[in-house]
């Protein structure tokens, strides 16, 4: 069975060090979820296009995944400490300018609990968690909040004993089954918080690949040149969708509310163009076009790991100044003397696709340092012999947990 797993740290660190009086988080119960905003989980989809561009633009060769439910939780726990013009450009890179800040954390609570039970055939675990350096006071409300809505566990550590970054990377650990064993490699002086998400994500394909249809054969990289990749093969009948460009099938998990969307573009060398058109809009009107038909798939086996630092996107969505000395303004969290900024917002991954399904996970960790449809009847082929993208979402709420480019289906 493969698996997956995705790790998202953000960092915080102060510009000054000197210490208030220690303050030790108390426990918070969380707070019973409403219902699900479709308003903010189309922001957090629309914030994780946005965010995929940056990161294709920059490097259009290499395999990409990321999960933008985990990049766009830990930053809105992060958000509920910013104020003033940190606060609204940090709402306007999420997508949630004009949005209530409780209706957004109200929302996360009830997708947190939707996903939570989305369904037992599947496995899928969101956790959160916020590691506060002892001897800094922070603001009440917004560790309120985060326990409250988040259901983060907020745990006061001493950050100058050596084993505390062993520590937070034991969490992670078990929070991903051991797909991501390390999110934090050392702590500086200046550093006051890490809030972490992690996913974890294991399913079973509803109808599985027959392994002895696997075989292998000329994958095409990007430049033109070919290696040979494991192929698996199945026969069947699917949610599909073709546009001037490409063509789309729906793989579902378990009982099927999540599934895997794969797109595949036509021309061997036609991901760049078919990225250039993943917008928020494209995709949920390529969703609504999804219908039932017969064809085949073939699809590569594939186990990927990725880390990228996010920084230089985020910056380039709008979001600098929150990673700035000296501006960026988290009041909200922390209580002078401590002008403190987002020093490094950390994105880890891992995926593996097989036969039987996927196995996924992530963590992100903020930093806080001071077209036309084939006629009826006709069947479709599919097949991922070059590059592609993919997405791991649910149907119910609409969420993308996971989002992929694979330029090389590596083993």
């Amino acid at each position: 069975m493969t698996k997956s797993a995705l790790v998202f740290a953000l960092i915080l660190s102060a510009c000054a060090c000197s210490a208030p009086a220690p303050a030790a988080p108390s426990a918070s119960p969380a707070v019973a979820p409403a219902a699900v905003s479709d308003a903010v989980v189309s922001s957090s989809r629309a914030f994780g296009f946005d965010l995929f561009g940056e990161l294709a633009a920059a490097n259009s060769k290499d395999n990409i995944f990321i999960s933008p439910t985990s990049v766009a939780m830990c930053l809105t726990m992060a958000w509920n400490g910013a104020s003033g013009t940190t606060q609204t450009a940090m709402a306007a890179a999420l997508r949630l300018t004009g949005q209530d800040i409780q209706q957004v954390n109200g929302s996360n609570a009830a997708l947190l609990k939707e996903l939570a039970g989305a369904d037992p055939k599947v496995k899928l675990l969101v956790a959160n968690s916020l590691w506060a350096r002892k001897g800094i006071t922070f603001q009440k409300p917004f560790l309120t909040a985060n326990q409250q809505y988040f259901n983060a566990q907020v745990t006061p550590l001493d950050f100058s004993d050596p084993s505390a970054p062993g520590t937070i990377n034991d969490w992670v650990s078990a929070s991903t089954n051991g797909r991501i064993k390390e999110i934090v490699s050392q702590i500086d002086q200046t550093d006051i918080l890490f809030l972490i998400n992690a996913v974890y994500f294991k399913g079973n394909w509803t109808e599985q690949f027959d392994k002895a249809l696997t075989h292998e054969q000329d994958f095409f990289l990007p430049g033109g040149s070919a290696a040979r990749r494991q192929m698996m093969a199945r026969d069947g009948k699917y949610s599909y969708y073709a546009a001037g460009g490409f063509q789309a099938v729906n793989l579902p998990y378990g009982s099927g509310r999540l599934s895997m969307y794969l797109f595949v573009p036509d021309a061997k060398d036609g991901l760049p163009g078919f990225l250039k058109q993943l917008t928020a809009e494209n995709w949920d009107k390529w969703l609504a076009g999804f219908a039932s038909k017969s064809g085949n798939v073939v699809l590569p086996r594939f186990k990927i790991e990725y880390e990228a630092t996010l920084n230089q996107a985020l910056s380039s969505l709008g979001m600098g100044e929150a990673l700035q000395p000296g501006k960026a303004d988290f009041s909200k969290m922390v209580k002078s003397p401590f002008p403190v900024f987002i020093s490094e917002v950390k994105h880890k991954t891992f995926v593996e696709v097989n036969e039987e399904g996927t196995e996924a996970a992530a963590v992100t960790s903020t930093r806080v340092a001071m077209t036309a449809m084939p006629r009826p009847g006709e069947r479709f082929s599919i097949v991922a012999d070059h590059p592609f993208f993919f997405a791991i979402a649910d149907s119910k709420t609409g969420a993308i947990l996971f989002m992929g480019a694979i330029s090389d289906p590596k083993q």
